[in-house]
């Protein structure tokens, strides 16, 4: 939780939920993102070490490749020291959530963690007296929208007024989407299936920030009747981790909800494909969309490395 002589800034701050962030804190974390990226792309490597000295544990309860890497990498690449600790120190079993914040908070400066359930997440922020950064929870995936939403900022030039059509599941990408598109004057839309909608929470919580902010959140159920004048259309897998049970049911309600050309074609002509990766392609997306001049899906995992370092730098940088 944020300090109380560090209100205002970032320094000392967790990001549990796209929610927890401001207008003017999102546009902080992206012009730190932007420097680091010039830097980076321009070198490979970080003239300063603002880590130098600082360690972060990694909870990893779920499979990663993005998420792991980024964070590991980007901490490497600015001095710090990443420590994952795997699956060997019983995560809630062998000791309670708490028992392990307050051993690491004696040990380390932060803790990235990736897991199932959201209240796991906010009980190791409350606990710990160290900075939290959620790395996925079955709720959100805040760390991939600042990535996705610095990716539209690059390539269109501001967020304020565009359009966002996220195809397929009201899952925690689109939460997290939902929460820091109507913060920044965003137009976010969903098109799903009857019964995958989002939580209804997330979505009072989306229009009361878009109300306040200029954003809308529009939900449907046909593709075609919401993509027409959107900048970007997104999607991500039918089935996520821990859904495997349910693909079969999964596959056959999302039939129809596939990212392709024609459907890109029908949002508009500068309309771009996003998708957080891993992807099926010929089910969620095509690969032609995927792979093809309009996707910014690469941009996206690279913008992860970006924003993660960004506001890790801000919150326990020295």
């Amino acid at each position: 939780m944020p300090r109380e002589d560090d209100v205002g800034t970032l320094q000392g701050r967790d990001l549990l939920s796209s929610a927890d962030l401001t207008r003017e804190e999102y546009e902080q974390v992206f012009d730190t993102a932007a420097e680091l990226k010039r830097e980076f792309r321009a070198t490979r490597r970080h003239e300063a070490a603002p880590l130098a000295g600082r360690h972060v544990a990694l909870i990893f309860e779920k499979q990663s490749l993005r998420t792991r890497v980024t964070f590991e990498a980007g901490l490497n690449q600015l001095g710090g020291h990443a420590l994952h600790l795997g699956e060997g120190i019983g995560f809630g079993v062998r000791e309670s959530v708490s028992d392990i914040a307050h051993n690491l908070d004696r040990w380390v400066d932060g803790i990235v963690i990736r897991t199932f359930d959201h209240s796991v997440v906010t009980e190791l922020a409350g606990e710990a007296g160290i900075p939290v950064f959620n790395a996925l929870t079955d709720d959100e995936h805040p760390f991939q929208a600042l990535a996705d939403l610095l990716t539209l900022r690059e390539h269109f030039g501001s967020l304020r007024g565009l359009v966002l059509t996220f195809i397929g599941d009201g899952n925690n990408v689109f939460a997290s989407l939902a929460l820091a598109g109507a913060m920044l004057g965003m137009e976010v839309r969903l098109a799903h299936p009857d019964g995958y909608g989002p939580k209804p929470a997330i979505v009072a919580r989306a229009r009361e920030l878009a109300e306040q902010n200029q954003g809308r959140i529009v939900l449907g159920s046909d593709p075609r009747k919401l993509v027409p004048g959107s900048d970007a259309l997104y999607t991500d897998v039918w089935v996520s981790m821990g859904q495997e049970e349910q693909a079969h049911a999964r596959s056959a309600a999302f039939s129809g909800y596939t990212v392709d050309d024609e459907l890109l074609d029908l949002a508009g002509p500068r309309a771009m494909a996003m998708h957080c990766l891993p992807a099926h392609r010929g089910q969620e997306i095509t690969a032609a969309a995927l792979d093809g001049p309009r996707s910014l899906a690469l941009e996206q995992a690279e913008n992860r490395l970006h924003v993660q370092k960004a506001f890790i730098v801000e919150s326990i940088g020295v």
